[in-house]
């Protein structure tokens, strides 16, 4: 395979205006969903390729590829374009990419609402869910929600790759609070404007109740009619674990009590009153 030239493909000067026009003009029409008025820079990109490992097999789902700086950086890294998943909110640039990368699978709709997005369009679970989403737009029950649902479409050990410009994780880190999944940060990307961050998120061990916090269900039919992670089918099954666990725990503080009152006096067990009685006849 031929070496990655530094930095990622540099696309011709005039595609990559016509890039910034298109992104700052849907930047004035949405803000909120856009984030940033202009795509992507190529190191950036890369760093976010470099978290994905082309070698797993399964589907590689990006969310808001937007005019596809990430999507080149993949390619470019050795994911074959069949493989790639394009969910984007904007028909503007899903015209955009499905004539870019003729190959991948470009799917309108809302990556917030993952589950149903992807409902029937997955052949096998995911690899890995790249996100260039501004999360940070959104209210944390939206960000946890999404992270949420990418799980439910990952195979096991599958990451969730999310950039930022902010310096702390897009991702509520607060120990305790959200234990359903790992998280790991690169180095700043200093080469973007503004400076980066790439955050890879892992479910955790057990992270299904967590997930089933709020009584949500979330189901996700593949193409091929296989079988379908469920979080609810997941979420019994750690609970059926805790519960085995909690059992066992009971059992042994039962047995402690017993061994304590076996080594206790036995006047000790008696009622002080009790003892100073006079004793009655059989």
């Amino acid at each position: 395979m031929r070496a990655e030239p530094r930095g990622g493909p540099k696309k011709p000067l005039d595609e990559r205006l016509a890039d910034e026009a298109r992104f700052i003009k849907t930047w004035f029409e949405n803000p909120v969903g856009t984030g940033a008025v202009s795509p992507s820079g190529r190191f950036l990109a890369r760093a976010m390729a470099r978290a994905v490992d082309p070698e797993l097999p399964g589907p590689i789902v990006e969310l808001g590829p937007g005019t596809g700086p990430v999507t080149d950086a993949l390619i470019a890294r050795g994911v074959d374009p069949r493989r790639l998943v394009l969910v984007e909110y904007d028909p503007h640039f899903c015209k955009l990419l499905q004539r870019r990368y003729p190959l991948a699978t470009v799917i309108q709709g809302d990556a917030y609402d993952l589950a149903a997005t992807l409902d029937g369009v997955l052949d096998e679970p995911a690899a890995t869910v790249v996100s260039s989403l501004p999360l940070r737009n959104q209210p944390e029950r939206h960000r946890l929600t999404l992270l949420e649902q990418a799980f439910a479409v990952l195979a096991p050990g599958g990451s969730f790759v999310q950039f930022t410009y902010g310096i702390a994780s897009p991702m509520p880190l607060r120990s305790g609070d959200h234990p359903c999944f790992e998280a790991a940060v690169s180095p700043p990307v200093w080469f973007n404007l503004p400076p980066a961050r790439v955050w890879v998120y892992r479910a955790a061990e057990a992270p299904a109740l967590i997930r089933m916090r709020d009584g949500s269900r979330v189901k996700l039919k593949l193409r091929d009619g296989g079988p379908k992670p469920s979080l609810r089918f997941k979420a019994r099954q750690a609970r059926d674990e805790i519960k085995v666990h909690a059992e066992r725990v009971m059992d042994g503080l039962k047995q402690k009590r017993r061994e304590n009152r076996r080594s206790e006096p036995l006047t000790a067990a008696v009622p002080a009153k009790a003892r100073h009685r006079p004793r009655g006849r059989h």
